[in-house]
């Protein structure tokens, strides 16, 4: 379940039987966002419940996000990676690649972060492996295998990116234009791109 309102997106997804998976994103007055909310769980849990209820959202969203126990609360900006420097740039040099949320940062509700970081250990160890074993093109360095992977989740890692992107803006987007859009024209697509995400394939180890 998806929900937005003015300057801020939130979600819900149901993890089993009795867990949640549920976050909340927002465009703070100032940089840092201390203005708007204090970060202890006190304060953050009632900073939640206060969007939400300006939406009217349902009771079931309401009654998650107060049965949560917040003595953990995680609040980091959201920062944007432009695609064209993964296309463009370089994501290893010499014996040092990147991977995860350094590579391509995501916004919570595309729920691809931690799926996506699993892509890249597996392409990883495959390039490794097949370096350290023998198999790749010749005598392969650990820097050519690092190459070698950064040009397979190049794309990938791009198209992440731009999704992340674009559906975050459009999605929060409070322009007349937009909404008329999203809300008639864009919904399908969005949804449609959203559940593409996840259908990637990138190998086996």
């Amino acid at each position: 379940m998806q929900l937005s309102g003015n300057g801020f997106r939130a979600g819900l997804v149901p993890c089993g039987d009795t867990d949640v998976y549920w976050f909340l994103t927002w465009s703070p007055s100032c940089p840092d966002g201390k203005e708007d909310v204090d970060q202890s769980p006190a304060e953050m849990k009632q900073f939640v419940l206060a969007k939400l209820r300006s939406i009217m959202a349902p009771d079931e969203v309401l009654d998650a996000v107060e049965r949560s126990e917040m003595n953990d609360v995680l609040v980091a900006p959201l920062r944007y990676r432009p695609p064209l420097s993964l296309l463009f740039g370089s994501i290893s040099k010499g014996n040092v690649c990147v991977a995860g949320d350094a590579l391509h940062p995501t916004t919570p509700d595309l729920a691809q972060g931690a799926c996506i970081a699993l892509e890249d250990a597996v392409v990883l160890a495959r390039c490794l492996g097949d370096a350290m074993a023998g198999d790749g093109d010749g005598d392969e360095t650990i820097e050519a295998a690092l190459r070698r992977y950064a040009g397979i989740r190049r794309w990938r890692s791009a198209q992440v990116i731009a999704a992340s992107y674009m559906v975050g803006r459009v999605q929060q987007s409070e322009h007349a234009v937009v909404r008329f859009a999203r809300d008639r024209l864009l919904s399908g697509v969005l949804a449609k791109g959203l559940l593409m995400m996840p259908d990637y394939d990138c190998g086996t180890l």
